[in-house]
């Protein structure tokens, strides 16, 4: 009998190396999804399934990777290294299938998208259908936050970004623009006309949205060629787009406010357009993800959707 008949056949490394990446994916989604149970739903399966596979990562790894009691999980310090080279490692994985399939892939998988509060309400919405109805296959995790520093370091995949761009590290692509009004309940003025020029508005309450101006405010003519600086002592500053127009609407004071978001308030005589030459400054809407040498596809296809649906100017 020929040795190739007795010998049995060596067991395949790629096939243990593959097992690994999958439960280092089911690891990652625990850590992310925050819950056994809540990555069991995530992935379709049940929570003792999910069990298993922690464990059996912790076993080829010789390490715990979680602390697990009855109400709470925590990652051991080696859980938090494992954390960040599992990432890393299915991120290539990911990047080295998309290579090899080329553009032309079909997008899948989950997509982790930060946006501000209220544009992520308003304006975001159709493009974000029109990128769900085009790519089936692809969910998304539309999460609120008008401050999306530091969150792209904890597992989001990219993020909508009204205002500048301080992070340099970030891909950043502009995709629109933001025109802000100043505007003002009638009752604010007391029955008197609305003033043109901004330093009529200088003795009048203000709010402020403390993301963009606090105790001063820079506001430009139309015609490029003015300038007005107002110091302000606001009566209420808020970080909510919303809770400031909610405000205005109350009668509480003048407030620079996204031009879109009062739009049909001004239509209906709700708010005043004031001193309707002069603008604050437009604020940049940005598109932000980490650099890599490849991305997947569901990221690719939601760039392009979004820089082909936006305006290049929110104006109402």
């Amino acid at each position: 009998m020929s040795t190739s008949e007795t010998t049995p056949s060596p067991a395949l490394p790629a096939a243990s190396a593959l097992d690994r990446l999958a439960l280092m994916a089911t690891f990652v989604r625990i850590v992310e999804a925050g819950s056994l149970s809540a990555a069991a739903a995530q992935l379709g399966t049940t929570q003792p399934t999910v069990s298993r596979r922690l464990q059996a990562l912790e076993r080829s790894l010789g390490l715990r990777l979680i602390q697990r009691s009855t109400h709470a999980m925590q990652l051991t310090e080696d859980g938090q290294r494992c954390l960040e080279r599992a990432k890393a490692l299915l991120s290539d994985w990911e990047a080295f299938e998309s290579d090899l399939r080329g553009r032309g892939e079909v997008a899948e998988g989950r997509l982790r998208v930060v946006v501000p509060h209220a544009m992520g309400q308003h304006h975001l919405m159709a493009p974000l259908a029109e990128f769900l109805h085009a790519h089936p296959r692809v969910d998304i995790e539309w999460l609120l936050h008008d401050d999306a520093h530091g969150l792209i370091a904890q597992g989001v995949d990219c993020a909508i970004q009204v205002g500048e761009v301080t992070d340099t590290s970030l891909v950043a692509i502009r995709l629109s623009s933001v025109e802000r009004i100043l505007v003002a309940a009638p009752q604010v003025l007391a029955g008197a006309r609305a003033p043109s020029d901004p330093q009529d508005l200088a003795g009048l309450p203000w709010l402020a949205l403390r993301t963009y101006y606090r105790a001063d405010i820079e506001l430009y003519h139309r015609d490029g060629r003015q300038s007005r600086h107002l110091a302000l002592r606001p009566r209420l500053s808020t970080d909510s787009l919303y809770a400031l127009r909610s405000a205005a609407l109350q009668g509480l004071g003048v407030a620079a406010v996204s031009a879109w978001s009062v739009t049909e308030d001004i239509a209906q005589g709700r708010l005043l357009h004031v001193a309707p030459d002069w603008v604050a400054p437009p604020l940049p809407v940005f598109l932000l993800y980490p650099p890599a040498p490849h991305y997947p596809a569901r990221l690719r296809r939601f760039v392009e959707v979004f820089r082909r649906a936006m305006p290049p100017t929110l104006a109402g």
